[in-house]
């Protein structure tokens, strides 16, 4: 099986495992999505780095930021729509239960297969634009109301202080535009 069809097998059955349980609630979907989102730059950094380290080698410093960087840029996007959506128990668990296995599973994924694991999230990626395009356009249509931005988006983001909910995505989905282009070079590389 080609890379290419793996990577977009795993992003199809994700995908699907989430528009099941989610359906159209998008402010839920993103806590849960962006909790896992976090780990794909953690474990490609962490093991990049560990790499360099084995290896006495100066080289990856750039692979290494910019990977710790995109997990640090979910865990914030996470804390924006804790304020905004209130997660339940249910919710809660699955969080917990979602992240440990997407750690592994990346993780050994990104230790036989890196490129394949970047692709994997490239398209991954891909998917989380298309799903915060989705959930802009219900706010736009006043399906979802366009409540205030959390004040730790209007302060990361340096918005405007009467910044709204759709002021707020418009930024994130920017983000992960910049974490599927960066994941398709990489899966490149």
């Amino acid at each position: 099986m080609s890379n290419k069809i793996l990577a977009k097998s795993m992003t199809k059955f994700f995908r699907f495992t989430a528009d099941m349980f989610f359906r159209k609630r998008y402010g839920h979907r993103a806590i849960v999505l962006e909790t896992v989102a976090g780990v794909p730059g953690m474990v490609a950094g962490m093991l990049t780095h560990l790499s360099s380290l084995r290896g006495l080698k100066a080289g990856n410093g750039q692979k290494i930021h910019e990977m710790l960087a995109e997990a640090e840029n979910e865990r914030k996007h996470l804390m924006f729509f804790m304020e905004v959506v209130q997660p339940t128990k249910l919710e809660r668990g699955l969080i917990v239960l979602a992240q440990f296995i997407f750690w592994h599973y990346y993780l050994v994924l990104y230790l036989v297969a890196p490129k394949t694991a970047h692709l994997m999230i490239h398209y991954f990626e891909e998917e989380a634009v298309r799903s915060y395009t989705e959930y802009l356009k219900l706010i736009e249509e006043g399906q979802i109301e366009d409540v205030s931005a959390p004040q730790i988006a209007i302060d990361y983001y340096d918005l405007l202080p009467e910044a709204k909910l759709s002021d707020m995505i418009k930024y994130v989905r920017r983000d992960e535009q910049h974490h599927a282009d960066l994941n398709l070079t990489y899966s490149e590389a």
